[in-house]
């Protein structure tokens, strides 16, 4: 099940969901649209190695917009800073978006129960698009948890994730023992 518009006008309430900024135009009748935040960032090295920390230049957009190309990767992030504390986000590109042939996630839509912060956005694009901070981009969508959860997400020594800023944060695979 996904949450409605009005459950989750609730869970903001109880404080079990938070957004902000917040705007009421933003809540659809099972989602919530989030924006691009003002940075993009791209990896400095053009070969990524899994176990190696990969650094990124941050940009910040400017106001007349910024071209994306295609086989170029770049990370974004939200406008949006949100906190899920009894429900499992999922971050969905908004069909519009889709349309203008501009991917905002490679893999990581799904978030965890108690993620606090900013999403980062993975974004790809089909054909040179321009792109302008604050346009809708995405859309929350929530889904409740079946039991009891033993550690929430910002809870956990070892959340990399966790309090993510209002900046693109760059790949911490190589975090992991492989």
């Amino acid at each position: 099940m996904i949450l409605s518009d009005s459950r989750i006008l609730e869970e903001i309430e109880k404080g079990t969901i938070k957004i902000e900024p917040y705007d009421r135009q933003c809540l659809g009748s099972n989602s919530y649209d989030v924006h691009l935040g003002k940075h993009l960032a791209t990896y400095r090295e053009h070969i990524l190695d899994a176990k190696k920390h990969n650094e990124i230049e941050v940009f910040e957009i400017p106001d007349d917009g910024f071209v994306l190309y295609p086989h170029i990767f770049y990370l974004g992030v939200t406008e949006e800073y949100t906190e899920t504390h009894a429900h499992v986000p999922f971050l969905e590109g908004k069909s519009s978006t889709g349309r203008l042939g501009i991917d905002i996630h490679a893999t990581a839509g799904k978030g965890d129960v108690g993620f606090c912060g900013h999403w980062t956005l993975e974004i790809s694009v089909k054909q040179p698009v321009k792109v302008y901070k604050g346009m809708p981009v995405g859309q929350l969508i929530y889904f409740p948890v079946e039991g009891e959860i033993e550690i929430k997400y910002n809870q956990k020594k070892n959340a990399k994730y966790s309090g993510q800023p209002d900046r693109p944060v760059e790949s911490m695979m190589w975090k992991n023992k492989f």
